[in-house]
């Protein structure tokens, strides 16, 4: 299944993660998010998006393990050819159940798999 995973770039930005090769994703507090961070498994895509200042959809990654409890460790796959922000995101009428727009806070969440055709269609326009 298909995530979205939320970061402020000031604390762990993408670059750190193609950096470092891997992390650790944890610490996640919102009963929701963590619900959704243990149903990840091993090869599941990931969309990271940076919060803050930036408000886009930057980059791709995978889990490398199964969540285990309240963590999973994910690796860097590439930037998007180009960042998807949120103001892209909301305008565009194929996105508007996404969590993204309609859940706000929150900093784990599955995205379908029209979802993630239409943001990835983005990023290459």
């Amino acid at each position: 299944m298909p995530w979205l995973f939320k970061t402020e770039p000031s604390d762990y930005a993408f670059e750190d993660l193609v950096r470092d090769g891997r992390t650790r994703w944890e610490g996640i507090r919102n009963p929701t998010a963590l619900i959704h961070l243990r149903k990840v498994r091993n090869g599941d895509p990931i969309l990271i998006y940076h919060t803050g200042n930036v408000k886009a959809v930057i980059g791709l990654a995978r889990a490398v393990t199964d969540s285990k409890g309240d963590a999973v460790d994910i690796a860097p796959d590439r930037l998007l050819a180009r960042p998807v922000t949120l103001a892209e995101v909301r305008k565009n009428p194929k996105l508007k159940t996404l969590d993204l727009v309609r859940i706000t806070r929150l900093s784990v969440m599955p995205v379908s798999a029209s979802h993630w055709t239409e943001l990835l269609r983005m990023s290459a326009t």
